[in-house]
């Protein structure tokens, strides 16, 4: 009884880590459930006995790759007090996920839009950005237009679109990310800022 519980879990495992490579190389979207046993070496009959559809497949594959690749952490980001050092802080942490974490990434951002699935349960990422931006907010004494300004340059700094286009793009490094986007912030919690024909803008 003990072998075959073995032998189920370890079947269990192999298609989750089958699920999380195909995610991670063609993406949910390009990743049947077919395609999932073939990579595991399972018949599809096994397959669906230890998940009876693709949405608790690919629960179990998030939380199996979540585990291996958590977030920067939001609590450790709040304890530096200073607002300028937190957020060179948190940008350098960020920064380092995204490069570890770019193909899977990059393969959900791109079929959340198109798949169901994928877009409920990304949900939580998004949530966790949204985080972000309010803790690298947080003691910014800011109000009315360059309050609005600054988490709106807060958003494009921890962007992994922003990361994206940077690092792969425009091939900056990622500190060299993190100075421009500190320097974007900085102008941004400014109350007035250059318009065209070097007119000032008027304050709040």
């Amino acid at each position: 009884m003990k072998r075959r519980a073995e032998s189920q879990q370890e079947t269990r495992r192999r298609i989750t880590e089958s699920a999380v490579e195909l995610h991670g190389t063609l993406g949910p979207s390009r990743t049947s459930m077919s395609a999932v046993a073939a990579h595991a070496g399972v018949r599809r009959s096994t397959l669906y006995r230890h998940f009876p559809d693709e949405a608790a497949l690919f629960d179990a594959c998030t939380a199996h790759w979540a585990a291996s690749n958590p977030p920067p952490d939001l609590a450790a980001w709040s304890s530096v007090e200073d607002p300028d050092e937190r957020l060179t802080a948190a940008l350098g942490e960020l920064y380092a996920f995204y490069g570890r974490t770019e193909t899977m990434l990059g393969n959900l951002f791109r079929d959340e839009v198109t798949v169901p699935i994928v877009r409920e349960r990304f949900a939580a990422f998004r949530g966790y950005l949204a985080a972000a931006q309010d803790t690298l907010m947080a003691g910014r004494q800011l109000r009315g237009t360059a309050k609005r300004r600054t988490r709106a340059a807060l958003g494009h700094a921890i962007a992994f679109s922003t990361w994206k286009s940077l690092v792969r793009d425009q091939g900056l490094d990622d500190g060299e990310v993190v100075e421009l986007m500190l320097a974007l912030v900085g102008a941004a919690a400014r109350r007035w800022m250059p318009r065209a024909g070097l007119e000032p803008a008027p304050p709040d």
